[in-house]
């Protein structure tokens, strides 16, 4: 279904899954033979079948929430890969409450999945929006960096940020995934507060970019990788196949600088820090392995990380 906002912008289910198709799958399709590339697009086609673009909003989630109640309302199943798309966000935030700065000028979105993964595998989702919204941003020619598990940067400074939520639609119970993606592209001021941590992709590039293309660019790699981690949860399922049990790490690993690097963690690491470590690797359900100073080892799947060295 498309969705006209009424202000000359219209995002085509149709454009989603024809980038989906000649684009994405010829940049990535070569690690695949032709049957496995079908069943990754089948898999990810349902990205933006119901896409709405607001000029303003609360939060995209909360449109979600609305939809879902109007769907269910009409004894209707609400569609799985709803995208809602907003200019701006007047109550944007992160982890924890976070207020997030989100201006008129940058990507802000909300992706709703119905919850029908095994749950180590589900927990690598914010994994997979991590790898669309950086191969989206190296596509702009701006070599940005993740850090697990959530976080897109840009030596050393944050353009964006990945907050994966579950929820149960309001009379079925149905249970849902919720990705809300927020990236810096063309805003430039930020609070005081943020100014020394926070950047954009105009910031670093010295110009602006068409956020529509943008936005279709993260949609068919949204949709590209999150079929490629169905299918890697249909490989575990037939066969448990160790080499395809990590395809979704190896990915994220190949766009990341954590491994390495000496962190700081806690489960809300800016008011409760636990611990200091060396991160070794990731397990392939995004797990952070850990050396801790005393020579221990340490797996953490839920929590957050700040670097302390200044490796870039």
């Amino acid at each position: 279904m498309d969705f006209f906002d009424g202000r000359g912008v219209t995002f085509s289910h149709e454009l989603i899954l024809h980038r989906l198709r000649h684009h994405e799958s010829v940049t990535h399709g070569s690690r695949f033979v032709s049957p496995v590339r079908e069943k990754i697009i089948r898999y990810g086609a349902p990205i933006g079948c119901l896409t709405e673009h607001h000029a303003r909003l609360g939060r995209c989630m909360y449109r979600i929430r609305d939809i879902f109640q109007t769907y269910e309302s009409n004894a209707k199943i609400p569609p799985s890969g709803t995208v809602i798309i907003a200019d701006e966000l007047e109550n944007g935030c992160g982890r924890f409450e976070r207020p997030w700065h989100a201006p008129r000028g940058g990507v802000w979105l909300a992706l709703a999945l119905a919850d029908t993964m095994l749950p180590e595998v589900a927990r690598l989702l914010p994994f997979v929006a991590g790898i669309a919204c950086c191969e989206t941003i190296r596509e702009l020619g701006l070599e940005a960096s993740l850090k697990w598990v959530n976080d897109l940067c840009f030596r050393g400074r944050k353009i964006g940020g990945i907050l994966c939520e579950s929820m149960r639609s309001p009379i079925y119970g149905d249970n849902y995934f919720i990705i809300g993606i927020g990236i810096n592209i063309n805003n430039r001021d930020f609070p005081p507060e943020l100014r020394a941590i926070a950047g954009s992709v105009r910031d670093f590039m010295g110009r602006e970019f068409e956020l529509s293309e943008i936005i279709y660019s993260l949609l068919a790699k949204l949709a590209w990788n999150i079929g490629l981690l169905h299918y890697q949860e249909e490989c575990l399922l037939g066969e448990n196949d160790q080499r395809t049990q990590d395809l979704v790490i190896k990915r994220w690993l190949e766009l990341s600088d954590t491994v390495g690097r000496r962190v700081r963690y806690g489960f809300d690491v800016q008011r409760d820090p636990l611990y200091r470590a060396v991160v070794r690797r990731v397990s392939w359900d995004g797990g952070l392995v850990m050396g801790l100073d005393d020579g221990t080892e340490i797996t953490e799947h839920g929590g957050e990380i700040v670097y302390l060295d200044t490796f870039q």
